[in-house]
């Protein structure tokens, strides 16, 4: 009975964790209807190029034997505000890119769509911080230093712990890991 009981409240321990990250997943987003369309814009994209390992493949130009460990939904933090996307992990890479397409001004004036992507080699990552807000701790922060000390600030997560533990395997099983 006892064994039961801990079963159930393990269990409903992941179900309020996983609720919590879709909770602080949404409300990252600018507007609910927004996200829900970036979400649905995305998931059209997954299956219309046959699956997330082929999303990769296409958008980063994954080279011959990279492998893609993991694919995570979350935020990039910038500047200009969180922007929606995968966080993709892989045997060479950390990378991301956004749901939607985003305008850019060109210098002639013309505006341009594109995906904001990131791709950060594993040899160029100095280390990977687990963060959290203190006053709410189901805001969970991912920060990547790289190796000239800029740093990419990922939020968000559906799943933070998942993800947090791919980018330590990756980074440790890279080819002469700095700093685990």
């Amino acid at each position: 009975m006892d064994s039961m009981i801990y079963r159930m409240d393990k269990n409903r321990k992941k179900a309020d964790n996983f609720v919590d990250g879709i909770r602080e997943h949404l409300r990252l987003g600018p507007k609910f209807s927004e996200t829900v369309k970036g979400k649905l814009s995305l998931g059209a994209r997954i299956l219309q190029l046959g699956g997330v390992k082929r999303v990769f493949r296409q958008i980063f130009c994954a080279k011959e034997g990279e492998k893609l460990l993991k694919a995570s939904q979350c935020y990039l933090s910038t500047t200009a505000g969180p922007i929606a996307g995968l966080l993709f992990i892989s045997t060479q890479r950390v990378a991301f890119c956004s749901d939607r397409s985003i305008k850019f001004s060109c210098p002639n004036g013309e505006l341009v769509r594109i995906h904001y992507k990131v791709s950060i080699p594993l040899s160029k990552i100095k280390r990977a911080n687990q963060s959290e807000n203190a006053k709410k701790t189901s805001q969970k922060f991912m920060e990547i230093v790289t190796m000239d000390n800029f740093d990419f600030w990922f939020i968000g997560f559906l799943n933070y712990q998942k993800a947090f533990s791919y980018v330590r395997q990756a980074i440790s099983q890279a080819p002469n890991p700095v700093q685990k």
